[in-house]
């Protein structure tokens, strides 16, 4: 009997050493690696689209989203009417998460459907439960339009200012008549022998004083002969005010057609 180990005994098996196992032939472990590369790509595509639906998400609530413009209260600067191809416009709401709109500003806003005597909201959902849910689901990635009356104008004079318009005078803020160069002709040509437009079936159109209240802003359309906007509204309870809770956006561009496609200026009438 050695006073040391010797060296291990290796492994039996049936009596004998065992060979080590061969080596994998080419084809076979080209074979192995297909096998550990496969993916699931149902799983992928899926999560490509969920992804993709929550970044759309994100850009609709915080940064912006496009509009249609339907009828031609704001031509010259936007384009719509009934039957024909309307602008495209996009909107940004990130200035409005750190500032308040400004004068000049073209903004879309969600209408007061029972103050402004507005038509009920039209039909875009579904009568089936599940796919008005789905509908709903959708409008907030932008690919079926909110579920309310969005209208789209100017702003005038914001919380705080002070607007009237008389026919010797025209539209006053805090007493100094605005000059608007972005009005359409037929209300620049109107407007110089009647200083205000009409209202309501009245032709002379004066109104105010009115104090907007903080937070709100007066907003007209650049065609005054076409537009029902605030002026239309003085004897609701915000006298034709929108809050800025109710703005959706400030127009930055046109994007469609592509003929029009052009950056929306603000120009603000307080300042010509």
């Amino acid at each position: 009997m050695s006073g040391a180990d010797g060296p291990a005994e290796p492994a039996r098996k049936g009596g004998r050493h065992s060979a080590p196992d061969p080596a994998p032939s080419d084809g076979e472990g080209e074979k192995k690696a297909g096998r550990e590369k496969k993916t699931n790509w149902p799983l992928e595509v899926g999560a490509i689209i969920l992804v993709a639906l929550v970044l759309s998400f994100c850009l609709q609530t915080f940064v912006g989203r496009q509009w249609y413009v339907p009828s031609e209260s704001m031509e010259p600067t936007l384009i719509g009417c009934a039957g024909c191809t309307g602008d495209r416009i996009v909107t940004q709401k990130i200035s409005y998460f750190a500032g308040d709109p400004k004068p000049g500003d073209v903004i879309v806003f969600k209408g007061p459907t029972s103050s402004w005597g507005l038509d009920p909201v039209q039909k875009v959902r579904s009568d089936n439960t599940v796919i008005r849910g789905v509908q709903e689901a959708l409008s907030y990635v932008g690919l079926q339009p909110p579920n309310e009356n969005d209208l789209v104008k100017r702003v005038i004079a914001v919380g705080g200012q002070t607007i009237q318009c008389r026919p010797e005078t025209g539209v006053t803020v805090d007493g100094k008549k605005i000059v608007e160069p972005y009005l359409a002709e037929n209300a620049k040509e109107y407007a110089k022998t009647n200083g205000c437009w009409p209202i309501n079936g009245s032709e002379n159109g004066a109104f105010g004083p009115i104090t907007i209240p903080k937070g709100n802003v007066f907003v007209m359309g650049d065609n005054r002969m076409a537009s029902a906007d605030s002026r239309f509204h003085l004897e609701d309870e915000l006298q034709g005010t929108i809050p800025k809770a109710d703005i959706r956006g400030k127009v930055v561009a046109i994007i469609y057609p592509f003929s029009r496609w052009q950056t929306v200026k603000a120009i603000n009438p307080q300042q010509g």
